[in-house]
C-alpha cells in the first residue's frame, strides 16, 4: 500500500479538562446530596418495637415487623429521588452533555448510595440506644436498617434510566451542544 491509498485512521474525541472538572463535581455533588438524605432517612425510618420475654429473647409487637419494610422502602424512594433530581441537574448543563457526564453521575450515584446508607446508619445507631442490659417485660425499640444492600441500586438505576430517557428524547445528534464542542 502507498501512502496515497492509506486508510484514514479514525479518532476519538478526547474529553476535555472542563467536561472532567464537571464530572468530578457531580460525584461530589451527587455523594454529599446522598448523605444528607441518609441524614434525613436516619430520622425518618421508623424502629421495630419487642417485648423482652425470659431468657433474654424479645418477641415482636403485633404490627411492627412491617416496619422493617417501612424503612427500607423509605431508602430505596430516597435513592429514586436523588438519582432522579441529580440526572435531570446534570442534563440541565447543555454544553457538557455527553458520555463524560454520564459516567460522572453513574460513580457519584454509587459512591452516594453507600454513602447514604453509612450515614443512615450512623444517625439511625445515634437515634437508638444499644440493646444492652435488657429488663424482662421491657419494650425496646430495635434500630432500623436498609434491610438489604440491593437497596443501594435504586438511586444508580434511577439515574441512568433517567438519563438514557432524557438522551433519547433529544432531537439533536448533539444533544444540545454547541457545535464547536466535541462529544
Amino acid at each position: 500500500m502507498t501512502a496515497d491509498t492509506a486508510q484514514p485512521t479514525q479518532t476519538r474525541p478526547k474529553a476535555d479538562r472542563v467536561e472532567v472538572r464537571f464530572a468530578a463535581r457531580v460525584v461530589v455533588g451527587v455523594t454529599a446530596l446522598s448523605a444528607v438524605a441518609g441524614i434525613v432517612w436516619g430520622l425518618l425510618a421508623p424502629a421495630q418495637h419487642f417485648l423482652v420475654v425470659s431468657g433474654g429473647g424479645a418477641v415482636s409487637l403485633t404490627g411492627e415487623s412491617i416496619h422493617q419494610f417501612d424503612a427500607m422502602a423509605l431508602f430505596v424512594c430516597f435513592g429514586l429521588v436523588v438519582g432522579v433530581l441529580s440526572a435531570v441537574a446534570v442534563w440541565a448543563r447543555r454544553e457538557l452533555r455527553g458520555v463524560v457526564q454520564f459516567a460522572g453521575l453513574l460513580v457519584g450515584s454509587l459512591v452516594g448510595a453507600a454513602a447514604a446508607a453509612v450515614v443512615g446508619e450512623g444517625v439511625v445507631g445515634i437515634r437508638y440506644p444499644s440493646l444492652d442490659d435488657l429488663e424482662l417485660g421491657q419494650i425496646v425499640a430495635a434500630p432500623p436498617g436498609i434491610g438489604t444492600l440491593v437497596a443501594l441500586i435504586a438511586q444508580p438505576l434511577a439515574a441512568a434510566v433517567v438519563y438514557a430517557a432524557l438522551v433519547s428524547f433529544s432531537p439533536d445528534p448533539n444533544l444540545g451542544r454547541p457545535a464547536d464542542s466535541s462529544g
